[in-house]
């Protein structure tokens, strides 16, 4: 009996292995994804673990190849020069997702093919510790088994929700994208809160650092409510609710939290035009 070929593994080609970049592809290998992984970054110095191909421009990839992912990890800003070398494999079938902010699924049919399986994505930087959160929407070209294949690439740096509407990818933006900015703007001011009212500094940022991070732990593996956990530490009468009082007051935290995610928001749609 004649042994069957075996079949080649399915390329999946990066490019651009910044920190997002390299977050993903790090998930992939601790995730054991079985595939052929190929990097184009023309940044030097670039170290990748074996096995996987790195590539300085498009035009040194294998001639032949045929990825069943194109993986987009590079700046916004820079998306209109990179672009033209990979709409070939558009118009071979392949399947792209994008994680760079603002870019719109109609943008990339224009400058793909109208008929380019398109998922764009709005990772978070935790994805580096594989504690991200992806938020993904698909155009109608993607098959469920390409967005299958996106999804569980996503999924090796964290959780993954899908949306239908396209647009909610701006306020997911402004939540999540930009979120981990303010939670560290938070242990900042946190810090230095706690200096000013007589903590050494040493101290009062790892003070701050472990209460954020413990913080957010419990919030998220406790079955109650975000709410629930502030009246749960919350007396009557004591320090807390002391510290409350100012920041759920009509000039405090609230009002301040939705101006922001306003602005970055309305950013987003910007960067989309």
């Amino acid at each position: 009996m004649k042994g069957s070929a075996a079949r080649p593994a399915r390329s999946i080609l990066l490019v651009g292995c910044g920190k997002m970049g390299g977050a993903l592809l790090a998930g992939w290998l601790k995730r054991r994804i079985k595939a052929r992984f190929l990097v184009v970054e023309p940044a030097p110095g670039l170290k990748l673990p074996r096995g996987v191909a790195r590539y300085g421009a498009p035009s040194s990839l294998p001639k032949g190849l045929m990825p069943a992912i194109v993986v987009l990890a590079v700046k916004p800003q820079a998306l209109d020069a990179v672009l033209v070398p990979y709409r070939r494999f558009a118009e071979a079938g392949s399947v792209f997702l994008s994680i760079a902010a603002g870019k719109s699924l109609g943008y990339f049919a224009r400058r793909l093919g109208a008929g380019a399986g398109v998922v764009r994505a709005m990772p978070n930087t935790p994805a580096s510790i594989g504690r991200g959160i992806a938020v993904a929407c698909a155009n109608i070209q993607v098959t469920s088994a390409q967005r299958l294949l996106a999804d569980r690439l996503l999924k090796s740096v964290g959780e993954v929700a899908w949306v239908e509407d396209e647009a909610l990818l701006d306020p997911v933006t402004a939540v999540s994208g930009s979120g981990p900015a303010y939670v560290f703007l938070l242990i900042e001011d946190l810090a230095k809160a706690g200096v000013a009212a007589g903590l050494p500094e040493e101290l009062a940022l790892k003070l701050a650092r472990a209460t954020v991070a413990g913080s957010g732990e419990l919030a998220r593996i406790s079955p109650e409510a975000a709410a629930q956990l502030r009246v749960n530490v919350t007396s009557p009468g004591g320090t807390t609710e002391a510290a409350l009082k100012v920041l759920m007051g009509g000039h405090g935290l609230a009002p301040l939290i939705r101006r922001a995610v306003a602005a970055a928001t309305r950013r987003s749609r910007e960067l989309a035009e």
